[in-house]
């Protein structure tokens, strides 16, 4: 075993510690969101740590450094700007504008109806058809968003949960469509239903039915898309919502566990699935703390996945991740700050080893993004990657001893919290009694209490501020468009063929009263044009719909 050393002088770091306790600091104590920062950190600081068993090489175990041996030497994470408002039309441009202009990756963003599972004409739906995402109904929507878009070439990202499953069969339906064999097509659903219920409120069925139709689609995959990836399990939802950095991937890890124990009991073999499961993290304010987060999050989940299930290959040890810039630090007020704000959160992610990214647009405190500011972020990605010099040496802040004794320790607290959740029962445990949603919650006031008594400075806010006018949104949506988007809905249901649709649903299901895989079923009623909201009102009839019990 060997291990990082270094010799420092006692005696040096007493006449430094004399010298510091007589000039004055700024404040009593420097917090990052999780661990209170030492003044400096030393030798001393890391001398415990085994370098081969902690740190190691980058693409080998634990992995702190990476997950690839060569990073970003080998090619550049890819760039993947989230984007989707209004129709498909419209979002389809917006796809092949940023695909021109050097975006490696597709995201898509889908409207609340959409993710809730209701149609753009249900009184459910009404004021909220295309305003945060595209409007998705039925087959039709998705060929018409995928227009022009060779999906054998290119890699999709779906934020899609509750209905993940639905999208990723209309993915499916459209790329056969073009030709492209399923087990060719390569991208990601979000399709983690559990931080929905802690953080997000998107579900529709209850947690147990919810997990049943996550392993449906585990299984499908590896057999008709085996280079998809079934999950993004997402702590970025948990900390837009408040959380700390480590309650972000304490939490995020504890919802993996639960996803590979529910593959694992549906028969699986935990090396089948594991290299298909990916992370969804996000990149906020505090930098030194934001970049040892990634690097403990990758040590965490090698040793869950080798210790505690027995994967026995490296890939099933990886975790793969995407990460967003934070949007809940975005400001209304001088909205041109964002921008600084994102390239050093986008820094963080990138000397974190991120695997993808999407970087936000300055102006989304106030509105979707307009084009010019969507160009803009995404420049500031390749800016990083060309001009920065960051990624010609593999994880470049690795030996800082900040780095390492700020990974070391929250990669401990990580620990702890999850041997809480542990101790409560697990995760669905957890959820039930409404323990990781008072934690989150308790963090965000926290926060906002900090910000509120200047503790916290978040500059254009409460401090430096300026008497200006308020920003007016540089994007407008289509007044117009959910009238349009119901109208479309009517013709399709007026010109396909009922009774071809109506079969389809009554076997989706049946396959669900039965507790068989819904996914071919599915795929069925996908074909023939049914629409979201006939779909998973099917499924509600089975399973029921989950409401949140109020535990704040």
């Amino acid at each position: 075993m060997s291990q990082t050393r270094f010799i420092n002088s006692a005696q040096e770091q007493r006449a430094w510690e004399e010298a510091a306790a007589k000039q004055k600091q700024r404040k009593a104590a420097f917090r990052a969101s999780s661990v209170e920062l030492q003044a400096l950190y030393t030798p001393a600081d890391v001398k415990a740590i085994a370098f081969d068993e902690a740190v190691g090489y980058p693409g080998r175990y634990p992995f702190t450094r990476g997950v690839q041996p060569t990073m970003y030497r080998g090619r550049f994470w890819t760039m993947r700007q989230y984007a989707g408002f209004g129709t498909a039309e419209e979002t389809n441009r917006r796809f092949r504008y940023l695909l021109e202009q050097g975006q490696t990756g597709l995201s898509v963003a889908f409207d609340l109806p959409t993710q809730m599972g209701y149609d753009s004409d249900a009184p459910e739906a009404s004021g909220e058809v295309g305003r945060v995402g595209v409007a998705i109904d039925s087959l039709e929507d998705m060929e018409i968003l995928l227009r022009d878009i060779p999906l054998d070439r290119v890699s999709t990202s779906m934020t899609i949960n509750a209905p993940a499953a639905i999208l990723l069969l209309m993915y499916q339906a459209v790329a056969e469509k073009q030709g492209a064999a399923p087990e060719r097509l390569a991208g990601t659903i979000q399709n983690d239903i559990l931080k929905e219920y802690e953080a997000r409120g998107a579900f529709i069925f209850p947690p147990e039915p919810s997990l049943k139709i996550f392993a449906d689609i585990i299984e499908y995959c590896r057999a008709k898309m085996p280079r998809w990836n079934t999950i993004s399990i997402s702590g970025y939802h948990i900390r837009e919502a408040g959380s700390t950095a480590v309650q972000e991937i304490a939490f995020t890890l504890a919802n993996a566990v639960a996803y590979v124990e529910a593959a694992i009991q549906r028969g699986l073999d935990v090396d089948d699935f594991a290299p298909r499961l990916s992370f969804f993290f996000n990149a906020h304010n505090h930098f030194l703390e934001e970049v040892a987060k990634f690097r403990a999050a990758r040590r965490l989940w090698a040793e869950i996945m080798r210790a505690r299930f027995g994967a026995q290959q490296p890939k099933s040890l990886l975790l793969r991740f995407h990460t967003q810039t934070a949007g809940c630090t975005l400001t209304a007020q001088q909205p041109e700050n964002n921008a600084i704000r994102v390239a050093y959160q986008a820094l963080a992610a990138v000397l974190g080893g991120t695997q993808s990214l999407h970087t936000n647009s300055r102006d989304e405190a106030l509105s979707l993004p307009s084009e010019s500011s969507a160009l803009l972020a995404l420049r500031t990605q390749q800016i990083l990657a060309e001009e920065s010099g960051v990624t010609d040496t593999i994880d470049p802040l690795a030996g800082s001893f900040a780095i390492e004794s700020l990974t070391d320790r929250i990669a401990s607290e990580i620990k702890h919290l999850m041997s809480e959740i542990e101790a409560r029962g697990g995760v669905l445990k957890a959820i039930e009694s409404g323990y990781i949603q008072r934690e989150i919650h308790r963090s965000a006031c926290a926060y906002q209490k900090a910000v509120e008594t200047n503790e916290v400075v978040v500059v254009g806010v409460n401090k430096y501020t300026m008497q200006a006018e308020t920003p007016q949104s540089e994007f407008r949506l289509d007044p117009e468009l959910e009238r349009r988007q119901a109208e479309r809905l009517a013709r399709l249901r007026a010109g396909r063929d009922d009774q071809q649709t109506t079969k389809a649903l009554k076997e989706l299901e049946r396959s669900a009263r039965e507790g068989r895989n819904v996914m071919e079923p599915m795929y069925a009623c996908v074909a023939s044009y049914a629409t979201i909201g006939e779909i998973c009102n099917r499924l509600r009839a089975v399973y029921g719909s989950y409401c949140d019990p109020g535990f704040l």
